[in-house]
């Protein structure tokens, strides 16, 4: 799965507001279009989802902890990026599908882009960001999970870097919480640059859903940016600190 944009901040639009009541209907009419429903996948992806199940559990010795806390309505998942296993490390453990963000240019691959339309997949032109993002807050407000990278692309060293503000827009926009999600291993299974991936172990912590409201207001992105680092960095040495236990304790 591609790196994330590394902004998603919309830039003013005059004749938006005038036309808000319209948008939202035409974005609530396009979606239903798709076929697309936020809590049941695609019955394709449903088929692909066990095939890589199956190859996920021995392949990386997948685990996955903190899904009982998962909220039944919309949420917005921001996960460290350590690697192209990274959607599938978060998504596949769950029932319900989850939309991911990605760079458009993937969907000119025509076997690529048939794969990502079905995973629910979203581009987004890092060039025109303000209409890219509109998609995301209408799957936000029709109830899906939406996935972010919020640091823009991989991790060269494995370690978390620094996120940048863009999700901020999402939220300002969309009703929903954050759930951070922590990855530990997919960086040594599949760094960024290795050809393919090999056999690891890969540990998944979702973290409990949680809120910001008082720190979406504009001037307060640093504070808002702060607290997230301090959610998702939390999650991400859990899971770091999981599987170091489960190498030495061989399992």
């Amino acid at each position: 799965m591609p790196d994330s944009p590394s902004d998603l901040s919309p830039s003013p639009n005059p004749g938006e507001s005038k036309s808000s009541g319209d948008s939202k209907s035409a974005r609530a009419a396009a979606l239903s279009a798709e076929g697309l429903d936020p809590i049941t996948p695609a019955w394709d992806w449903r088929l692909w989802r066990i095939f890589l199940r199956g190859t996920f559990l021995p392949t990386f010795q997948y685990r996955v902890r903190g899904l009982d806390t998962l909220p039944d309505g919309p949420a917005l998942f921001l996960a460290n990026h350590q690697s192209f296993l990274d959607p599938l490390c978060i998504g596949l453990a769950m029932d319900r599908p989850i939309s991911f963000v990605a760079r458009d240019g993937l969907f000119d691959v025509p076997v690529l882009r048939w794969a990502l339309h079905r995973a629910m997949t979203m581009p987004i032109r890092q060039q025109s960001a303000a209409g890219s993002i509109r998609t995301p807050i209408a799957r936000l407000r029709r109830g899906f999970y939406v996935g972010l990278f919020p640091e823009g692309e991989r991790t060269l060293t494995g370690k978390l870097n620094p996120l940048r503000p863009g999700f901020a827009s999402l939220l300002r926009r969309a009703d929903a919480p954050i759930v951070p999600v922590g990855i530990a291993g997919a960086y040594e299974a599949w760094p960024r640059r290795q050809m393919l991936p090999r056999p690891g172990r890969i540990r998944v912590v979702y973290g409990e859903p949680v809120r910001f409201d008082d720190l979406l207001q504009r001037g307060r992105e640093t504070e808002l940016i702060e607290a997230v680092t301090a959610e998702v960095s939390a999650v991400v040495d859990e899971a770091a600190a999981w599987r170091a236990r489960s190498y030495r304790r061989g399992v």
